[in-house]
Formats: C-alpha cells, structure tokens, sequence
C-alpha cells in the first residue's frame, strides 16, 4: 500500500498554507486517494499519495508562477 498524506502533511511539505494545498495539487493532476475520519472530531480528512506530492515539490520553483509561460 502507498504513503498516503493529509493536506497538513502536504503543506508542511510543500512550504505552503493548508488553505492553498488542493488547489496546488489538483492544478498538477494530483487527485485523492481516499478520505478517512480525524480520530477525535470525526472530521474528514483527505489523503493524497506521498510519491506524487513528493514530485510536485521536487518540480516547483519558490517565488515563480507555473500558469504562466
């Protein structure tokens, strides 16, 4: 089975606010896997796959628009 992270561990990851994360990710086809229930208030919770986050922030440049050519 793959890591799977939640939007905190993206942003925390990524360097960005959580606010922020899904729309990063859906622009890079990154999609969730699955969603799961936060363990004290029920809430839920996203999860996305660590490889292909991982290879968003490997391709990302700090401080440069990617939408833009």
């Amino acid at each position: 089975m793959p890591e799977l992270w939640t939007i905190d561990v993206c942003a925390v990851h990524l360097g960005i606010k959580k606010e922020s994360v899904r729309g990063l990710l859906s622009r890079r086809g990154v999609e969730r896997v699955d969603t799961i229930r936060h363990p004290v208030s029920g809430r839920p919770l996203a999860r996305y796959p660590a490889d292909e986050v991982r290879a968003v922030a490997a391709d990302r440049r700090p401080g440069r628009r990617t939408d833009r050519t």
